[in-house]
């Protein structure tokens, strides 16, 4: 709607109810990802063709009761403390046109001791319970040193008289005389609820407006998505309790989508607030608030936020990072007229300019480093794995909390660039990596600091005109020349390989849905210039949608069977005998001959292995998959059989016949979750789905790169913004390589 926020109606007005939203608490979550459009940016036009996938009586009510809940199934209300400290927040970057000062609102005198009775019918489907009542073992915070003084002396201030009243200041001014009318009236928005539910008709199904469009078509993506538990109420109702403080214990409550704390003699909100990122409807009006805290960034849910009839003369900048706002009411505040200009054009415009505007402030404190060896070591190698977020995916309608400027490309790529040179790792493996970056910025940029790359885009780029081609995203591997020679390399294409084995390619599940998912997996095969020890690095993108569960796991199946295969056949690769003239045109960097410079001292022999798994093996990548999934247990257990749940009643061929298996013995680098709680982290997710596997026979992990700072992130909705460039994190591991017993082969000729 054109702002039109959402109205509560008057009895009898209409259908109205409080939808009922199922949450989970630590329960399995899975991941939708982003599916952007191409976005002007003068780097020529792009075909996505991706697929995407495809109320019962009120209970009377006393001012002493501290809530009022809107209960659905008979369960009945939980209570709720009032309690809270008073922390201020600094004003704004914009500037004040107003002093601080007093302001008088008159309010009408609200009975304590109320009661009002309705009778309610149905609605979703079931009866709704609205029930009260009191602390069962806690007294009431309501004391007299607790208490502020005096009444809300706000006063009501409207519109710039300057500026014409249009449909958005209309709207406003409805809502805003609506608010008043119910001041008299204790927990109303439940009262009225419990009204007009009786007209409500039985629901069979949650509405699909709950349901967000551009949630059925995002792409890389993570959303949590609810699927155990059962939560029966979403919405609390304090409105009218003469409150001057709550309590902690209702921010645990993360599962609300709606909050009305309006009539009452608040005079802040807690910056606790940000823990209700459900929060769909907040409302505060005529209360005694100063200031709103930073952390109302992060309800980037919210579709109304109503603050009429309060004490605040600015808003926080973290106002833009509410995207799905319709309606913000700040009508009856003393809002400095820079503000109240711009909200004459509408909520939105008011958004757009704060997120635009908005000034990234200190970057945060350095990622922490997870020592778990420092004991002396004849060989180590560091890794990088990083989901950099394709520019084609980085559109305002998937990310609609991030400014522009932080959205930009040329923004982007300077700060992952100067990660990557920051981190300064052996091995550098990127994911989402077009063939323009990879060609135009990346390999010059890195080869200034001695990096030589593989790059393979996805298989669609073969079917498409060079210019388009060139914005098809794949999987570039970096190493350090000076240190590292590559022998060989290979593209594991997962679509064609399936359709192209004989067990597989009469099958209709491998032609509906592996086959039209064109992810690749980059395998490449490194020898130490100096020891003489030898490495598979595998860099892997896999396909993002939950309801695909099956072809991840086939896709991880395929990549692992490649690999045991490919693995052999290198154990058996002849030494090499020239370390300082074997080159690689493809991916040689002819602009900087100098960063392939040979180390002075003398090349070891280089070591045989006598079977593919004894070859040191690390796999990184965005594998789109929590721990408990098929496709981790593959990667850590070895085998899975054909009857996994993850398949489903799906056939593919040997794999859901004899089951899937591989020879090494993998295990991921980040064990516990204190090492790395996230690795992408969104409004609507916030997990790991991206790895480094490491074969445990041959490796062993000295060091990571761990969590992002806490504080830090208490005001900061989702990635990317100004200080990480992506949706996800970089990964960093150090490892030590296992010594063996050396086996005689070739001298290796040149220093």
């Amino acid at each position: 709607m054109a702002d039109g926020g959402y109205r509560f109606p008057q009895s009898g007005a209409g259908p109205f109810y409080f939808p009922q939203h199922n949450q989970q608490h630590h329960h399995q979550q899975r991941h939708i990802a982003r599916n952007g459009s191409p976005v002007n940016n003068g780097r020529g036009n792009y075909a996505n063709d991706t697929p995407s996938p495809s109320r019962s009586p009120v209970s009377q009510a006393s001012n002493y009761n501290p809530y009022a809940m809107h209960n659905q199934g008979h369960q009945p209300g939980q209570h709720v403390m009032m309690n809270g400290h008073h922390q201020r927040y600094m004003p704004s970057n914009m500037s004040h046109k107003y002093q601080h000062q007093t302001y008088q609102q008159q309010h009408g005198q609200q009975n304590h001791h109320q009661q009002q009775n309705h009778t309610g019918g149905h609605g979703m489907g079931h009866q709704q319970t609205f029930s009260s009542g009191t602390l069962s073992n806690a007294t009431p915070h309501f004391t007299p040193n607790n208490l502020h003084n005096g009444t809300s002396n706000n006063n009501q201030v409207g519109m710039n008289e300057n500026l014409i009243p249009n449909q958005h200041w209309q709207r406003q001014l409805q809502l805003a005389a609506e608010s008043r009318q119910a001041q008299t009236a204790p927990h109303h928005h439940c009262k009225k609820d419990g009204v007009i539910s009786r007209l409500q008709k039985p629901m069979d199904q949650v509405p699909s407006e709950e349901i967000p469009e551009e949630a059925a078509e995002e792409r890389n993506r993570a959303i949590t998505i609810s699927e155990n538990s059962r939560q029966d109420w979403n919405a609390l109702d304090f409105s009218g309790q003469q409150m001057r403080a709550l309590s902690p214990m209702l921010f645990q409550y993360d599962f609300l989508s709606k909050l009305f704390l309006d009539h009452n003699k608040l005079t802040r909100l807690d910056p606790a607030i940000g823990q209700l990122r459900n929060l769909t409807h907040l409302d505060i009006s005529s209360n005694q608030v100063l200031e709103l805290p930073e952390e109302i960034g992060m309800l980037v849910n919210l579709k109304e936020l109503l603050i009429f009839d309060n004490i605040l003369q600015t808003l926080p900048v973290q106002i833009g990072h509410l995207f799905k706002l319709e309606m913000l009411g700040i009508d009856g505040n003393p809002i400095e007229e820079e503000i109240r200009d711009v909200m004459h054009h509408g909520t939105k415009a008011l958004v757009t300019q704060f997120r635009e505007d908005y000034s990234p402030g200190p970057p945060p404190n350095e990622r922490r480093r997870v020592v778990l060896d420092n004991s002396p070591a004849a060989e180590t190698l560091s890794v990088v794995s990083y989901n950099i977020l394709c520019d084609k995916y980085a559109t305002a309608l998937q990310y609609g909390y991030t400014s522009s400027a932080a959205l930009a490309w040329d923004h982007r790529k300077i700060v992952i660039l100067d990660e990557l040179n920051h981190h300064n790792a052996d091995i550098v493996c990127l994911q989402e990596v077009d063939r323009e970056s990879f060609d135009e910025f990346f390999r010059p940029e890195l080869a200034v600091n001695g990096y030589r790359g593989v790059f393979w885009p996805k298989s669609r780029a073969k079917t498409m005109a060079e210019k388009e081609a060139k914005l098809v995203d794949g999987c570039a591997t970096f190493y350090k020349g000076s240190k590292y020679i590559c022998l060989d390399k290979m593209l594991i294409d997962f679509a064609n390989t399936a359709i192209n084995r004989p067990d597989m390619k009469g099958e209709h599940d491998t032609f509906n849905r592996v086959m039209p998912r064109d992810h690749i997996a980059v395998a490449s095969f490194l020898e130490n210039r100096m020891t003489g020890s030898r490495m598979m690095v595998v860099n892997a993108h896999i396909f993002w949608d939950p309801a695909f569960a099956d072809v991840k796991l086939v896709q991880v199946a395929i990549m692992m069977e490649q690999l045991s295969k490919q693995a052999d056949r290198w154990a058996k690769h002849p030494p090499c005998t020239d370390k300082t003239a074997f080159r690689i045109p493809e991916i040689d960097d002819e602009a900087n001959p100098d960063a392939a410079e040979e180390p002075t001292a003398e090349p070891r022999l280089s070591l045989k292995y006598s079977n593919g798994p004894e070859i040191p093996l690390i796999i990184c990548g965005d594998f789109n998959s929590a721990a408990g999934t098929g496709v981790y247990d593959l990667i850590t257990t070895g085998s899975l059989p054909g009857n996994h749940a993850d398949l489903g009643n799906r056939r593919y061929g040997n794999f859901t016949r004899d089951g899937m298996a591989h020879p090494f013995k993998l295990k991921s680098a980040y064990t516990e979750p204190e090492q790395l709680s996230f690795t992408n982290y969104t409004p609507t997710f916030s997990g790991v789905v991206d790895y480094i596997w490491y074969s445990e026979n041959a490796l062993d992990v000295r060091e990571l790169l761990g969590n992002v700072d806490e504080e830090y992130l208490r005001k900061v909705p989702g990635f990317p913004n100004h200080h990480f460039p992506s949706d996800h994190l970089a990964l960093k591991a150090d490892f030590s390589v296992k010594q063996r017993k050396e086996i005689k082969g070739v001298e290796a000729n040149g220093a």
